[in-house]
Protein backbone atom coordinates (compact mmCIF):
# COMPACT_ATOMS: atom_id res chain seq x y z
CA UNK A 1 0.00 0.00 0.00
CA UNK A 2 1.55 3.33 -1.27
CA UNK A 3 1.94 5.81 1.08
CA UNK A 4 -0.10 9.40 1.71
CA UNK A 5 2.64 12.06 2.10
CA UNK A 6 1.21 14.92 4.17
CA UNK A 7 1.04 18.61 3.46
CA UNK A 8 1.15 21.78 5.53
CA UNK A 9 0.28 25.06 3.27
CA UNK A 10 0.64 27.93 5.37
CA UNK A 11 -0.57 31.18 3.67
CA UNK A 12 -2.03 34.33 4.74
CA UNK A 13 -4.63 34.19 1.70
CA UNK A 14 -7.06 31.86 1.78
CA UNK A 15 -7.93 32.28 -1.87
CA UNK A 16 -3.72 31.08 -2.41
CA UNK A 17 -4.32 28.44 0.00
CA UNK A 18 -7.40 26.83 -2.10
CA UNK A 19 -5.68 27.72 -5.56
CA UNK A 20 -2.53 25.59 -4.31
CA UNK A 21 -5.12 22.59 -2.61
CA UNK A 22 -6.90 22.57 -5.76
CA UNK A 23 -3.55 22.09 -7.65
CA UNK A 24 -2.92 18.94 -5.28
CA UNK A 25 -6.59 17.85 -5.56
CA UNK A 26 -5.77 14.85 -7.77
CA UNK A 27 -2.33 13.78 -6.06
CA UNK A 28 -4.23 11.87 -3.28
CA UNK A 29 -2.13 13.80 -0.49
CA UNK A 30 -3.87 14.40 2.74
CA UNK A 31 -3.61 18.37 3.10
CA UNK A 32 -3.61 21.08 5.82
CA UNK A 33 -3.77 24.55 6.08
CA UNK A 34 -2.93 27.28 8.36
CA UNK A 35 -3.37 31.21 8.24
CA UNK A 36 -0.59 32.51 10.20
CA UNK A 37 3.13 31.39 11.14
CA UNK A 38 1.91 31.14 14.43
CA UNK A 39 -0.44 28.36 13.92
CA UNK A 40 1.92 26.76 11.22
CA UNK A 41 4.39 26.27 13.94
CA UNK A 42 1.34 25.07 16.63
CA UNK A 43 0.73 22.56 13.90
CA UNK A 44 4.35 21.43 12.93
CA UNK A 45 4.31 20.77 17.21
CA UNK A 46 1.14 18.68 16.81
CA UNK A 47 1.97 16.78 13.68
CA UNK A 48 4.74 15.21 11.50
CA UNK A 49 4.06 16.48 7.77
CA UNK A 50 6.21 15.07 5.08
CA UNK A 51 6.52 18.83 3.28
CA UNK A 52 5.39 22.83 4.22
CA UNK A 53 4.69 25.04 1.46
CA UNK A 54 5.58 28.52 2.92
CA UNK A 55 4.35 32.01 2.11
CA UNK A 56 7.27 34.62 2.53
CA UNK A 57 5.16 37.64 2.89
CA UNK A 58 2.61 36.98 6.16
CA UNK A 59 1.84 39.63 8.73
CA UNK A 60 3.15 38.75 12.25
CA UNK A 61 5.88 36.45 10.85
CA UNK A 62 7.19 36.27 8.26
CA UNK A 63 8.11 32.69 6.22
CA UNK A 64 11.54 33.67 6.89
CA UNK A 65 11.02 33.49 10.62
CA UNK A 66 8.46 30.27 10.33
CA UNK A 67 11.66 28.64 8.44
CA UNK A 68 14.12 29.78 11.42
CA UNK A 69 12.25 28.78 14.24
CA UNK A 70 11.16 25.22 12.38
CA UNK A 71 15.04 24.38 11.50
CA UNK A 72 16.09 26.01 15.07
CA UNK A 73 13.65 23.83 17.30
CA UNK A 74 13.93 20.68 14.73
CA UNK A 75 10.28 20.72 14.37
CA UNK A 76 9.20 17.70 12.38
CA UNK A 77 12.57 16.85 12.12
CA UNK A 78 14.03 16.93 8.60
CA UNK A 79 10.41 18.15 6.87
CA UNK A 80 11.47 20.20 3.92
CA UNK A 81 10.38 23.68 3.20
CA UNK A 82 9.29 24.98 -0.67
CA UNK A 83 9.05 28.50 0.02
CA UNK A 84 5.90 30.28 -2.29
CA UNK A 85 6.57 33.91 -3.05
CA UNK A 86 6.11 36.73 -5.44
CA UNK A 87 9.49 37.88 -4.71
CA UNK A 88 11.77 37.78 -7.51
CA UNK A 89 14.80 39.11 -6.33
CA UNK A 90 18.45 37.63 -5.70
CA UNK A 91 18.69 38.41 -2.09
CA UNK A 92 15.40 36.70 -0.91
CA UNK A 93 16.22 33.72 -3.01
CA UNK A 94 19.46 33.49 -0.37
CA UNK A 95 17.91 34.34 2.45
CA UNK A 96 14.89 31.55 1.73
CA UNK A 97 18.24 28.75 1.74
CA UNK A 98 19.57 30.84 4.66
CA UNK A 99 17.14 29.90 6.84
CA UNK A 100 16.82 26.75 5.61
CA UNK A 101 14.48 25.94 3.13
CA UNK A 102 14.99 23.42 0.42
CA UNK A 103 12.99 24.62 -2.75
CA UNK A 104 12.10 28.30 -3.90
CA UNK A 105 8.85 28.82 -6.41
CA UNK A 106 8.08 32.26 -7.73
CA UNK A 107 4.56 33.55 -8.38
CA UNK A 108 3.02 32.96 -10.55
CA UNK A 109 3.52 29.40 -11.22
CA UNK A 110 2.13 26.82 -13.32
CA UNK A 111 0.45 23.60 -11.99
CA UNK A 112 3.29 21.53 -13.79
CA UNK A 113 6.50 22.79 -11.61
CA UNK A 114 4.92 23.19 -8.35
CA UNK A 115 3.91 19.08 -9.09
CA UNK A 116 7.06 18.73 -10.24
CA UNK A 117 9.07 20.69 -7.25
CA UNK A 118 6.36 19.03 -4.83
CA UNK A 119 7.04 15.01 -6.15
CA UNK A 120 10.86 15.47 -5.92
CA UNK A 121 11.10 16.68 -2.17
CA UNK A 122 8.57 14.03 -1.60
CA UNK A 123 10.41 10.98 -3.06
CA UNK A 124 13.45 12.38 -1.38
CA UNK A 125 11.92 12.34 1.53
CA UNK A 126 10.54 8.96 1.53
CA UNK A 127 14.14 8.11 0.44
CA UNK A 128 15.66 9.57 3.65
CA UNK A 129 12.92 8.42 6.12
CA UNK A 130 13.93 4.68 4.56
CA UNK A 131 17.33 5.18 5.18
CA UNK A 132 16.97 6.03 8.63
CA UNK A 133 14.14 3.24 9.32
CA UNK A 134 17.60 1.20 8.65
CA UNK A 135 19.96 3.06 10.54
CA UNK A 136 17.33 3.11 13.11
CA UNK A 137 16.99 -0.75 13.14
CA UNK A 138 20.90 -1.53 12.63
CA UNK A 139 21.42 1.34 15.65
CA UNK A 140 18.81 -1.17 17.89
CA UNK A 141 20.28 -4.38 16.80
CA UNK A 142 24.01 -2.91 17.51
CA UNK A 143 22.22 -1.87 21.02
CA UNK A 144 20.95 -5.11 22.19
CA UNK A 145 24.29 -6.90 20.56
CA UNK A 146 26.20 -4.44 22.86
CA UNK A 147 24.18 -4.97 25.90
CA UNK A 148 24.54 -9.29 25.30
CA UNK A 149 28.35 -8.66 25.13
CA UNK A 150 27.89 -6.29 28.16
CA UNK A 151 25.97 -9.49 29.99
CA UNK A 152 28.38 -12.05 28.66
CA UNK A 153 31.53 -10.04 30.19
CA UNK A 154 29.67 -10.00 33.63
CA UNK A 155 29.09 -13.38 33.52
CA UNK A 156 32.56 -14.20 32.61
CA UNK A 157 33.95 -12.14 35.47
CA UNK A 158 31.54 -13.27 37.69
CA UNK A 159 32.36 -16.98 37.00
CA UNK A 160 36.13 -15.95 36.98
CA UNK A 161 35.66 -14.14 40.70
CA UNK A 162 33.76 -17.27 41.99
CA UNK A 163 37.07 -19.96 41.11
CA UNK A 164 39.01 -17.64 43.10
CA UNK A 165 36.61 -17.43 45.87
CA UNK A 166 35.71 -21.67 45.53
CA UNK A 167 40.02 -22.03 45.72
CA UNK A 168 39.89 -20.51 48.69
CA UNK A 169 36.72 -22.40 49.94
CA UNK A 170 34.57 -19.29 50.26
CA UNK A 171 30.63 -18.90 48.84
CA UNK A 172 30.10 -17.33 44.93
CA UNK A 173 27.74 -14.92 46.45
CA UNK A 174 30.74 -13.47 48.41
CA UNK A 175 31.92 -12.14 45.25
CA UNK A 176 28.46 -10.62 44.45
CA UNK A 177 27.47 -9.07 47.52
CA UNK A 178 31.23 -7.17 47.06
CA UNK A 179 30.03 -6.12 43.85
CA UNK A 180 26.62 -5.00 44.34
CA UNK A 181 28.30 -2.84 48.62
CA UNK A 182 31.13 -1.31 45.83
CA UNK A 183 28.74 -0.28 43.31
CA UNK A 184 26.55 1.32 46.67
CA UNK A 185 29.22 2.94 47.92
CA UNK A 186 30.75 4.11 44.12
CA UNK A 187 27.28 5.65 44.15
CA UNK A 188 27.38 6.97 47.83
CA UNK A 189 30.89 8.89 47.26
CA UNK A 190 29.82 10.57 44.14
CA UNK A 191 31.28 8.57 41.58
CA UNK A 192 28.56 8.36 38.40
CA UNK A 193 26.73 5.30 37.25
CA UNK A 194 29.62 4.58 34.21
CA UNK A 195 32.12 4.50 37.02
CA UNK A 196 29.93 2.74 39.88
CA UNK A 197 28.73 -0.12 37.13
CA UNK A 198 32.71 -0.63 36.49
CA UNK A 199 33.57 -1.09 39.96
CA UNK A 200 30.48 -3.46 40.13
CA UNK A 201 31.55 -5.56 37.78
CA UNK A 202 35.37 -5.38 38.12
CA UNK A 203 35.49 -5.91 41.64
CA UNK A 204 34.51 -9.48 41.77
CA UNK A 205 38.19 -10.23 40.70
CA UNK A 206 39.36 -9.01 43.16
CA UNK A 207 40.99 -11.97 44.49
CA UNK A 208 41.04 -13.74 41.39
CA UNK A 209 45.26 -13.96 42.28
CA UNK A 210 44.48 -16.75 44.61
CA UNK A 211 44.68 -19.24 42.04
CA UNK A 212 48.40 -19.13 42.36
CA UNK A 213 48.75 -19.24 46.05
CA UNK A 214 48.79 -23.29 47.02
CA UNK A 215 46.32 -24.93 49.02
CA UNK A 216 47.92 -25.48 51.86
CA UNK A 217 47.67 -22.18 52.65
CA UNK A 218 44.47 -21.15 51.37
CA UNK A 219 42.92 -23.87 53.32
CA UNK A 220 45.12 -23.90 56.47
CA UNK A 221 42.89 -23.83 59.55
CA UNK A 222 44.26 -20.82 62.06
CA UNK A 223 46.95 -18.26 61.95
CA UNK A 224 49.18 -18.38 59.13
CA UNK A 225 53.07 -18.38 59.85
CA UNK A 226 55.12 -15.04 58.83
CA UNK A 227 56.26 -17.14 55.68
CA UNK A 228 53.05 -18.70 54.81
CA UNK A 229 51.26 -14.98 55.20
CA UNK A 230 54.49 -13.65 52.86
CA UNK A 231 53.09 -15.75 50.18
CA UNK A 232 49.37 -15.28 50.72
CA UNK A 233 50.03 -11.31 50.60
CA UNK A 234 51.21 -12.05 46.91
CA UNK A 235 48.08 -12.96 45.24
CA UNK A 236 47.36 -9.23 44.99
CA UNK A 237 50.51 -8.91 42.47
CA UNK A 238 49.33 -12.03 40.67
CA UNK A 239 46.03 -10.71 39.96
CA UNK A 240 47.59 -7.34 38.76
CA UNK A 241 49.71 -9.20 36.73
CA UNK A 242 46.98 -11.42 34.82
CA UNK A 243 44.67 -8.23 34.30
CA UNK A 244 46.96 -5.79 33.76
CA UNK A 245 47.87 -5.98 30.12
CA UNK A 246 44.16 -5.96 28.65
CA UNK A 247 43.40 -2.39 27.34
CA UNK A 248 39.39 -3.18 28.63
CA UNK A 249 37.96 -0.57 30.80
CA UNK A 250 36.44 -3.13 32.80
CA UNK A 251 39.76 -5.04 32.81
CA UNK A 252 42.09 -2.04 33.85
CA UNK A 253 39.47 -1.40 36.55
CA UNK A 254 39.81 -5.05 37.70
CA UNK A 255 43.43 -4.89 37.80
CA UNK A 256 43.70 -1.63 40.52
CA UNK A 257 40.88 -3.24 42.54
CA UNK A 258 43.21 -7.06 42.54
CA UNK A 259 46.74 -5.01 42.83
CA UNK A 260 44.98 -2.35 46.06
CA UNK A 261 42.06 -4.09 48.11
CA UNK A 262 44.61 -5.00 50.66
CA UNK A 263 46.04 -1.35 51.13
CA UNK A 264 45.06 0.75 54.38
CA UNK A 265 44.59 4.50 55.01
CA UNK A 266 47.32 4.36 57.46
CA UNK A 267 49.87 2.95 54.98
CA UNK A 268 50.12 -0.22 56.86
CA UNK A 269 48.55 -2.24 53.99
CA UNK A 270 50.44 -4.02 50.99
CA UNK A 271 51.44 -4.44 48.52
CA UNK A 272 52.91 -1.11 48.52
CA UNK A 273 52.39 0.49 51.63
CA UNK A 274 50.34 3.46 49.94
CA UNK A 275 48.23 5.56 51.97
CA UNK A 276 45.15 7.96 51.82
CA UNK A 277 44.11 9.34 49.09
CA UNK A 278 47.08 7.96 46.65
CA UNK A 279 45.04 4.20 47.70
CA UNK A 280 42.61 4.48 44.49
CA UNK A 281 39.06 5.17 44.97
CA UNK A 282 38.34 1.60 43.11
CA UNK A 283 40.73 -0.02 45.86
CA UNK A 284 39.52 1.77 48.80
CA UNK A 285 35.88 1.33 48.40
CA UNK A 286 36.24 -2.73 47.31
CA UNK A 287 38.48 -2.71 50.70
CA UNK A 288 35.85 -1.80 52.76
CA UNK A 289 32.61 -3.66 50.76
CA UNK A 290 35.12 -6.82 50.64
CA UNK A 291 36.09 -6.68 54.50
CA UNK A 292 32.10 -5.68 55.34
CA UNK A 293 31.32 -9.13 53.88
CA UNK A 294 33.95 -11.29 54.99
CA UNK A 295 33.73 -10.32 58.98
CA UNK A 296 29.83 -11.50 58.40
CA UNK A 297 30.90 -14.75 56.60
CA UNK A 298 32.42 -18.30 57.76
CA UNK A 299 35.33 -19.06 56.58
CA UNK A 300 38.32 -21.81 57.27
CA UNK A 301 39.72 -20.48 59.87
CA UNK A 302 36.84 -18.36 61.80
CA UNK A 303 33.34 -18.24 62.60
CA UNK A 304 30.96 -15.58 61.22
CA UNK A 305 30.55 -12.62 62.85
CA UNK A 306 27.72 -11.15 64.74
CA UNK A 307 26.56 -7.81 63.56
CA UNK A 308 27.31 -5.51 66.34
CA UNK A 309 30.76 -6.92 66.27
CA UNK A 310 31.34 -6.20 62.67
CA UNK A 311 30.53 -2.41 62.90
CA UNK A 312 32.22 -2.03 65.89
CA UNK A 313 35.85 -3.50 64.08
CA UNK A 314 35.02 -1.43 61.27
CA UNK A 315 34.55 1.58 63.34
CA UNK A 316 37.96 1.44 65.23
CA UNK A 317 39.71 0.71 61.68
CA UNK A 318 38.28 4.15 60.12
CA UNK A 319 41.31 6.25 59.37
CA UNK A 320 43.31 3.34 60.29
CA UNK A 321 42.41 0.57 57.46
CA UNK A 322 39.80 2.14 55.31
CA UNK A 323 38.85 5.33 54.05
CA UNK A 324 36.85 7.11 57.27
CA UNK A 325 34.67 9.30 54.55
CA UNK A 326 33.30 5.53 53.00
CA UNK A 327 32.83 4.18 56.70
CA UNK A 328 30.64 7.34 57.27
CA UNK A 329 28.62 6.47 54.42
CA UNK A 330 28.25 2.65 55.24
CA UNK A 331 27.07 3.56 58.76
CA UNK A 332 24.39 6.32 57.20
CA UNK A 333 23.23 3.83 54.90
CA UNK A 334 23.26 0.25 57.00
CA UNK A 335 19.42 -0.51 55.95
CA UNK A 336 20.68 -0.26 51.87
CA UNK A 337 23.61 -2.87 52.55
CA UNK A 338 21.76 -5.54 54.75
CA UNK A 339 18.71 -5.07 51.97
CA UNK A 340 22.05 -6.09 49.59
CA UNK A 341 23.30 -8.54 52.26
CA UNK A 342 19.45 -10.62 51.91
CA UNK A 343 19.06 -10.80 48.64
CA UNK A 344 22.35 -12.38 47.90
CA UNK A 345 22.52 -14.86 51.08
CA UNK A 346 24.46 -17.82 50.77
CA UNK A 347 22.39 -20.81 50.32
CA UNK A 348 24.78 -23.75 51.14
CA UNK A 349 22.82 -26.31 49.44
CA UNK A 350 23.15 -24.74 45.98
CA UNK A 351 25.48 -24.61 43.99
CA UNK A 352 27.23 -21.16 43.85
CA UNK A 353 26.98 -20.02 40.17
CA UNK A 354 23.19 -20.92 40.36
CA UNK A 355 22.89 -18.70 43.26
CA UNK A 356 24.38 -16.10 41.69
CA UNK A 357 21.62 -16.59 38.64
CA UNK A 358 18.71 -16.45 41.24
CA UNK A 359 20.28 -13.83 43.28
CA UNK A 360 20.20 -11.63 40.05
CA UNK A 361 16.60 -12.12 39.31
CA UNK A 362 15.83 -10.17 42.52
CA UNK A 363 15.15 -6.88 42.83
CA UNK A 364 17.99 -4.07 43.88
CA UNK A 365 14.81 -1.91 45.25
CA UNK A 366 17.70 -0.10 47.75
CA UNK A 367 20.31 0.84 45.23
CA UNK A 368 17.49 1.61 42.38
CA UNK A 369 16.49 4.11 45.08
CA UNK A 370 19.46 5.62 45.98
CA UNK A 371 20.53 5.84 42.68
CA UNK A 372 17.17 8.07 41.90
CA UNK A 373 17.89 9.98 44.78
CA UNK A 374 21.48 10.92 43.63
CA UNK A 375 20.97 12.04 40.67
Amino acid sequence: MSRQFKILIVDDSPKNIQVVAHLLADQAYDISYATSGLRALDMLHENRFDLVLLDVMMPGMSGYDVCRQIKRENISGDTPVIFLTAKTDEQSLLEAFEVGGQDYVTKPFTAAELLARIKTHLKLKAYEDSQQAVIDNATAELSLLNREIIETQKEVIFTMGSIGETRSKETGLHVKRVAEYSRLLALLSGLDDYEADMIAMASPMHDIGKVGIPDAILHKKGRLTPDEFEIMKTHVTIGHEMLKHSQRPIMQTAAIIALQHHEKWDGSGYPAATEKEDIHIYGRITALADVFDALGSKRCYKEAWSDEDILAQIRQESARHFDPTLVDLLFDNLDAFYQIRETYRDQPEQDPLQQISEAEAVSMDAIASLQKGLR
